[in-house]
């Protein structure tokens, strides 16, 4: 049976006849066997590309639409592009590495019993493992921290972040061994059980008008100035004690009234020095309900 086959071809063109297809090579005619429409199936030999579901195919396998593999899928390129919002797999991906031997680095999901979401952060470093680092809200320390200690390479910046933060970045955790902290850690009332402490330094602040405020430290100064009534605040809650130590320079200088709530050993108040400074330390176990009140030192000179 004689074919029919259109005049002046383009590299390409697809020509179907009798059940078979043909492509124009440039030169010649070249039958592939069973016909598909060219919207299925597109055989760009000039340009050594197959398309499916791709009648112009801009790669050697160009497919629209989804594709399924039932065995294994071997990509021998160095860089595989994925141009979607989500990619599914089962439970693990399986890292090599550099070498290729037996040995292997997976990152597996536990099996999930609801949606979860695992935001990694916009930084750079390296995620630390829960059994290497200190968590904000809890931990045992396994080693001391001192100024030789190091944070495993994290950036002085992010540690900075952490310490003020309630939101915990693997890359920017305290690890258990050790570490020299660069910025203030805010306790917010947590216990921290058994310290071992050493060198350290209670912060001395000047008396806020006449009033003795413990969040700004507890150890005050104050200089007495004309007649002036005290005022005690921000004290632990109740069931924790609470001290701090008052130095008052001139405080026989004018009357000086305590709060009616200091306790004075002896059921007295102190006589404080006219020109010179005094000591005096103040606790509580109930919040400030009651203060005891003593005078450590008079007259110090």
């Amino acid at each position: 049976m004689a074919i029919d086959f259109p005049n002046s071809p383009t590299t390409g063109d697809i020509h179907t006849v009798s059940g078979k297809q043909w492509q124009w090579d440039s030169e010649k005619w070249i039958a592939y066997g069973s016909s598909l429409a060219p919207d299925v199936l597109k055989v760009d030999s000039g340009n050594n590309r197959v398309g499916i579901n791709q009648t112009s195919p801009a790669y050697s396998l160009d497919v629209t639409g989804s594709a399924r593999i039932t065995g294994d899928l071997t990509v021998s390129g160095t860089t595989v592009t994925v141009d979607s919002a989500s990619v599914l797999i089962k439970d693990r991906v399986q890292f090599e590495g550099a070498t290729a031997n037996d040995y292997e680095t997976v990152l597996l999901a536990t099996d999930p019993t609801a949606d979860r979401t695992i935001t990694l952060p916009d930084s750079t470093g390296t995620v630390a493992l829960t059994s290497t680092v200190l968590p904000l809200t809890g931990g045992a320390m396994t080693g001391a921290i001192t100024t030789n200690s190091t944070f495993d390479g994290v950036d002085i910046a992010t540690r900075d972040a952490i310490l003020t933060s309630t939101t915990t970045t693997a890359n920017a955790a305290l690890p258990k061994a050790g570490g020299t902290l660069s910025g203030t850690i805010v306790a917010a009332d947590q216990i921290i059980s058994a310290p071992v402490m050493k060198d350290y330094a209670e912060t001395k602040a000047a008396m806020a008008a006449h009033d003795v405020d413990l969040t700004l430290g507890n150890v005050q100064t104050y200089t007495l100035s004309g007649n002036q009534t005290l005022t005690f605040s921000n004290p632990p809650a109740s069931g924790s004690a609470g001290s701090f130590t008052l130095i008052v320079t001139n405080g026989a200088s004018a009357t000086l009234t305590w709060p009616t709530s200091v306790d004075w050993a002896g059921g007295t108040a102190p006589t404080l020095t006219a020109s010179g400074i005094d000591i005096l330390t103040f606790t509580t176990i109930d919040g400030g309900t009651i203060w005891y009140g003593f005078l450590a030192g008079a007259d110090m000179k």
